[in-house]
Parts: C-alpha cells; structure tokens; sequence
C-alpha cells in the first residue's frame, strides 16, 4: 500500500447492494485525495474485502436471524439494523480510536439510515458526516413526512394515489417515497430519525450534482444549516472494481456486441424490487410484440414466490429466439455505456437513475418503493428524460411506450433532453465544475474537523 498522508476516515455503509456501490465508490474518491480508508461493515451482505487491498476492513457481528436478515420485508431489516447494530459498531469504533499504532482518525462517515451511529460518534467526540445515498429531491420529502402526515397525505390511502401533493408539485401521492407496510408508524418513525440526526451531523455528501438538483440542494442548505457536499456522479469517478454482491454475466456484453446501435431495450429492477407473476408476463409479452431487441435481468427472486423463469410462457424464448438476451444479473455500467442500448426500463433506484443519465440513455420508469417513485416523477415530468408507465402495467402499454422511445419524434427529443444532462454531468466533474468545487470544499472540511478533534 501506497504511503498515505496521516488522514484516516471510517466508513459505514448501510448493506444493502444500492447503498454499499456508492459508499464504496466514495472512499475510492477520497483515498485518491490522501485518505487512509477504514471500513466497517455488517457481515451481512459483507463485500469481498479482498477487491480492496488498499482499504482496511473491519467486521462486526449484527446476529441477525435467518429470517430477519430477509430484504422480503426491507422496513423490519432497517430497523432492526438500527437495533442490533449499535453494541457491535460502538465496540468496533472505539477500539480504532483508541488504537495508538494506528493514523488518528478524522471523521466517521455513515450511511443516513443508520441514524444511531450519531448517538454513538457524540459519545466517542467523533465528527460524524452522512452519506445519503438517494437523490436531494427525494431527501428533502423524507424531511417533510411530519408535515405530510398533518396535511393527511401520510399514511397513504388507496383512493387518494392518483391526486396530486400539491406543496410538492408535480407529485402525486403515490409517488410520496413510503415502503408498503402492515407498520405505518415504524416506517414514519425510521424515516424522522434519519432526517433529525442527519440535521445533528457535520455534514451531508450526496452522490448529485448542483445542475441536476439545484433546487431541492438550495432548500436543504437554506433548512438544514449544516453543510452540504454533492459531489456526484461517484461512478464517474471512481475506477474502482464492482462492488456487486451478485455475480454479473458477462455473456450480455458479448450478446450487445451483436447488436445494432441504439437498438436495444435494457430492463433491470434492481437488487431488491419483487413484482407478480401476473406482471412479469405482461412484460415479457410487451417486450416480445414490441419486436425491439431485449436484455433482460431476471434476478432470482424478482417474481413473488417464483425461482427463475419457470413462468414465462412455453415457446415464448424460441418465440424471441436471439432478438432477446435474459441474465440473472448484469454489469450495469458496462451495458449502460454500450453503444448497442438505447433504452433503460428501470425500477428507478438513485444510482440506476444517475447511470442511466450519465451515459445518455432515456428512461422508462416503473417505480416500486421508497424514493423510486420521486425519481421517476423528476425523470418523467421535471428532467423530461423518460416515460412513466402508470395506470397498471398492460402489455398494450408497454408496446406503446417502446414505439414512443425508440421510434417516433418524441423519443429523439427525450434522447436530445438525456445527452444534454449526460453533458451536464460530465462538465460537473471538470476542474472547475460544481461537483470538483464541492469535492474540495469537502476535503477541506474533513481537515477541518481533524483539526478541531486535536485542539479538543
């Protein structure tokens, strides 16, 4: 390992595949800036440690159940986390502190759900900076679930999800980023800690840039009083191995090559959505009629009670034959950058979104939970770099919207409003981009909360 320059930070990411891809892309971003890099992490969902010889790792036991480390039920995860977490990371903690043949420790930097970790930095004197890992326009509802909760919006009633938030426009309820749950309070509860001990911070890092969220980065700075730091995209800049926890099949790289340019139709919902039999085979059948070639993640367990494509109709992979190409898990990036794609169906997960837009690849959006459906909203009727499929999924629908993205006037000028942001995100990494100026103003204030840690 390459001689560091006496700064050592800790990390301590949420383990959860979404969360775990960016804070680890992070602290490649700050070891190229001279930070020595410890990183905590459950053994839950733990990452190869050995793709990162250059960072220290540390392991800690959360003794979590076999049916409680389940992502069927993501709310009774998170919050049982928050729990079970706390004894172990304290431990943890306070031994690298204290650890004298070891570089002084400047600051912790958490994931924003683990709310206790604020708790426990207070009792170490240990500044505490927040990673949030979804986008600031989807944070900054998560701060007003209190006033949405007043004004009846929360908990979300059936009848109302089609009308509009009108404070947030152009929201609708069902876009407000909730998990469904039997425990509406549970949810509520978790998401005001998150938001209260993020306020308590030193800091929060987002993986945005200034021109894609001005606005929602504008009123948390005005409301949060505590500084802020979007220095995204990550991905853009860190040229690190996958962090994936899936094992990615690089047959659809080759199958890609295959293919004409901008032909291709690419769906992923990601590591954790689940949708109905009844669902996975309107999209299969509107992916097969649209006659447009596919790749299609299939993650084991992405169909409710189903193993792997046991379901799709018979005849329907000799029906498509080579126009389609279906994976079990698919190196996003590479495929995202392909010059062979020209369309993401995506669940709109944050980092999936901000990938999508950086390689200048429009949008079709299906949100299932939490803040995908902010994202989709701001990609559908505010960024204008995609199409929305609402009012149920038909196979009807799922041809229309292919024929608007990939063949009429439309989908050319969602393509031009996509290459215009994806230009946008690029000059935001250039030396003199807002997310370069945030990055310096970050490092800057870590040294500064060093050199507070010492005076104290």
């Amino acid at each position: 390992m390459e001689q560091r320059k006496g700064r050592r930070l800790v990390l301590f990411p949420l383990p959860l595949q979404g969360h775990i891809n960016p804070m680890i892309q992070l602290a490649n971003i700050l070891h190229s800036k001279g930070f020595s890099i410890t990183i905590i992490h459950t053994t839950f969902n733990s990452p190869d440690s050995s793709k990162y010889p250059h960072f220290n790792f540390h392991f800690i036991q959360e003794n979590l159940t076999e049916t409680e480390a389940s992502t069927t039920d993501v709310l009774a995860l998170l919050s049982l986390l928050n729990i079970k977490c706390v004894g172990p990371f304290q431990d943890c903690l306070s031994r690298l502190l204290s650890d004298v043949s070891d570089e002084p420790v400047s600051c912790l930097i958490s994931d924003a759900i683990f709310h206790f970790t604020q708790s426990v930095s207070n009792s170490l004197n240990l500044p505490r900076l927040v990673l949030r890992t979804s986008g600031a326009s989807s944070f900054l509802i998560f701060s007003t679930f209190p006033f949405l909760r007043e004004k009846g919006y929360l908990p979300i009633q059936e009848s109302q999800i089609e009308e509009p938030v009108v404070e947030f426009p152009p929201l609708k309820v069902k876009d407000l980023p909730v998990v469904k749950t039997c425990h509406p309070e549970l949810l509520y509860q978790l998401v005001v800690n998150m938001v209260n001990e993020t306020k308590s911070s030193s800091g929060i890092i987002w993986n945005t840039f200034e021109e894609l969220e001005q606005s929602a980065l504008a009123t948390i700075r005005h409301e949060f009083h505590i500084p802020v730091f979007p220095i995204g995209p990550f991905h853009k800049c860190s040229h690190a191995l996958s962090s994936s926890l899936l094992t990615q099949d690089q047959s659809c790289i080759s199958w890609l090559d295959k293919q004409a340019p901008k032909s291709v139709i690419y769906v992923s919902f990601g590591s954790i959505a689940a949708i109905t039999e009844a669902e996975f085979l309107e999209i299969a059948w509107g992916l097969a009629n649209s006659k447009q070639p596919f790749l299609w993640v299939v993650r084991p367990g992405l169909v409710q009670g189903k193993q792997w494509l046991e379901h799709l109709p018979n005849g329907f992979l000799e029906d498509v034959n080579e126009r389609g190409h279906i994976v079990k898990w698919a190196p996003q990036l590479q495929v995202l950058a392909h010059q062979a794609v020209a369309t993401f169906w995506t669940h709109n997960g944050w980092n999936s979104t901000l990938e999508s837009i950086c390689e200048g690849v429009p949008m079709i959006c299906m949100p299932c939970f939490s803040d995908q459906g902010v994202n989709a909203r701001f990609v559908s009727d505010v960024w204008r770099v995609g199409v929305q499929i609402e009012s149920g999924l038909k196979r009807e629908k799922v041809e229309e919207i292919i024929r608007r993205l990939m063949v009429e006037e439309e989908g050319e000028e969602i393509r031009n409003r996509t290459l215009n942001l994806k230009e946008k995100a690029k000059l935001c990494l250039s030396k003199d981009g807002s997310s370069s100026q945030s990055l310096d103003g970050l490092i800057s204030h870590i040294l500064s909360l060093e050199s507070f840690i010492f005076q104290a």
